[in-house]
């Protein structure tokens, strides 16, 4: 079977562009994009992790700055536990909030487990940042 002859077009053949190359983007450039476009749930679970673990943030770092400088607390030093504490809270409270506020992709107003795995997920490297931030950037200042 062979093919019969182009079927014939109304008009005159579209005239083309010529075709300008596409100028290709630095690393820093792609990621200031992304950065700047980031999907409203992924932000809204930054938030809320972001929220929890400064509040937790500081606290620990008022612990840590009053052990410091000597104040003699109840119980000892406590620090190891309240870090092992600030993680879990901040992984459970940060998924909890992020499972009310962030509605599941495609299905506006209803949750499911998908927000709570991205409030989840967003928590660890969130926890882990704030506590750095605060022991090694805060506590010289003020110590």
């Amino acid at each position: 079977m062979t093919a019969g002859p182009p079927a014939p077009t109304r008009g005159p053949s579209p005239v083309r562009s010529p075709r300008t190359e596409v100028r290709q983007r630095s690393w820093a450039e792609v990621r200031w994009r992304q950065f700047r476009n980031a999907p409203r749930p992924v932000v809204r679970a930054v938030v809320a992790d972001l929220s929890v673990a400064i509040v937790l943030g500081l606290l620990y770092l008022a612990y840590d700055v009053a052990l410091t400088r000597g104040a003699g607390l109840p119980g000892g030093d406590l620090r190891t536990l309240f870090v092992l504490v600030f993680v879990a809270v901040v992984l459970v409270v940060g998924s909890t909030i992020t499972y009310l506020i962030v509605p599941q992709p495609g299905r506006p107003g209803r949750r499911s487990g998908w927000s709570a795995a991205l409030g989840f997920f967003a928590a660890v490297p969130i926890a882990y940042l704030v506590l750095v931030v605060a022991v090694q950037v805060v506590k010289p200042l003020l110590v």
